[in-house]
């Protein structure tokens, strides 16, 4: 029997050495996964929370930021639904990127906290208007009775704001103060290049984080393992 050919040359791998920071490295992913345009929603990552009754709950959300020096990323919802309320009771929580496109996938931990209002006032402008009417018209995660009730709040919510001026997108609407932004400070990062064979490249770095001023977080020097596929 021929002996199994398992061998990364050519292949795409981790860095060896391992960088001491791992964030520039997810960083320089998530902009390779947009600029490439191979990877459908290249921001989209899986978020898991943990109910106030110990429950896990797991959904896709967006990341609109990754601070490699700050040390987090950040994600906008109603603050509200299930995971706000999740956050709330648990403010912890675990994403999963995962680029099958580019063969890459990224795992983060840590805890979370509210982005500052300002900053959460400024990305909901950049939002397209229906989507500004929308998080003021939905009650995300709570029953409703019809997608006709939906599309009533919907209206009436385009009534409060003026309807010919959300028509043309000149509607001044603000950010409702049930929604805004999450940053989750990176505690615990893991990085997976696929590989030959499933001999998958794969390695974490782990770091204690203490608290800072206005919901922050100061992050030690990290430190890294290889890790079996």
């Amino acid at each position: 029997m021929a002996i199994l050919d398992m061998s990364t040359s050519g292949e795409r791998t981790l860095p060896d050495p391992l960088p001491a920071d791992p964030m520039p490295l997810l960083l320089a992913w998530f902009t390779e996964a947009h600029e490439r345009a191979v990877q459908p929603n290249p921001n989209a990552m899986t978020l898991a929370t943990v109910d106030p009754d110990g429950r896990p709950s797991a959904r896709i959300v967006l990341c609109k930021a990754i601070e490699p020096n700050a040390g987090y990323l950040v994600f906008h919802t109603n603050y509200r639904s299930r995971k706000g309320r999740a956050l709330e009771a648990n403010p912890r929580a675990a994403v999963v990127f995962h680029w099958d496109a580019l063969d890459l996938q990224a795992r983060v931990e840590g805890p979370v906290v509210r982005a500052p209002a300002s900053e959460s006032d400024a990305y909901f402008q950049t939002r397209p208007i229906e989507r500004r009417v929308g998080a003021w018209a939905s009650d995300q995660s709570e029953p409703i009775e019809s997608r006709a009730a939906l599309e009533q709040k919907v209206a009436e919510a385009v009534a409060r704001f003026g309807v010919a001026e959300v028509l043309s997108g000149a509607a001044a609407i603000p950010r409702p103060p049930h929604w805004g932004g999450y940053r989750i400070y990176a505690e615990r990062v893991e990085l997976w290049v696929a590989g030959n064979g499933r001999l998958h490249d794969r390695a974490c770095w782990e770091r204690r984080l203490t608290p800072g001023a206005d919901r922050t977080f100061v992050g030690g020097m990290w430190a890294a393992t290889r890790l079996q596929p």
